[in-house]
């Protein structure tokens, strides 16, 4: 089956327990009630479980996206990479993206997975202008 990228707007159970793996600290439930235009979940899904997650806030054509997590025992296989490109390439209005340093994980490996995906540092985080259209 292949990996696909699909936004979140209601949760299965198995959506709960898959992200509940992907964000061990989060409240899922809460999560869940705050999904709306401008509050966005974009996950991973394979043969039917959720690898990976990220959640999206739009603001006008800013996107900012906070939690970009992929499940430990996955990483290292395109999965966040593609998570993430998708999900820019699904929302071609958005020209300026941002991407919270949630400071999770090891700071190089950050640095190099967002400069692979075209982002440049700033202090709270990483950004990248797309052109319109």
């Amino acid at each position: 089956m292949k990996l696909t990228i699909i936004r979140l707007q209601q949760l299965s159970a198995q959506d709960r327990q898959d992200l509940s793996k992907v964000w061990p600290e989060k409240d899922i439930a809460a999560l869940e009630k705050q999904l709306n235009d401008q509050h966005q979940l974009y996950a991973a899904r394979f043969n039917d479980r959720l690898l990976g997650a990220l959640r999206l806030e739009i603001t006008g054509a800013e996107g900012k996206i906070f939690d970009l997590q992929v499940r430990e025992v996955t990483r290292r296989r395109g999965v966040g990479h593609y998570l993430l490109a998708e999900t820019l390439v699904q929302n071609p209005s958005i020209d300026h993206w941002w991407i919270a340093n949630d400071g999770s994980e090891q700071p190089q490996v950050i640095t190099a997975f967002m400069q692979a995906s075209g982002f440049q540092p700033e202090a709270t985080g990483w950004t990248k202008s797309v052109m319109p259209g």
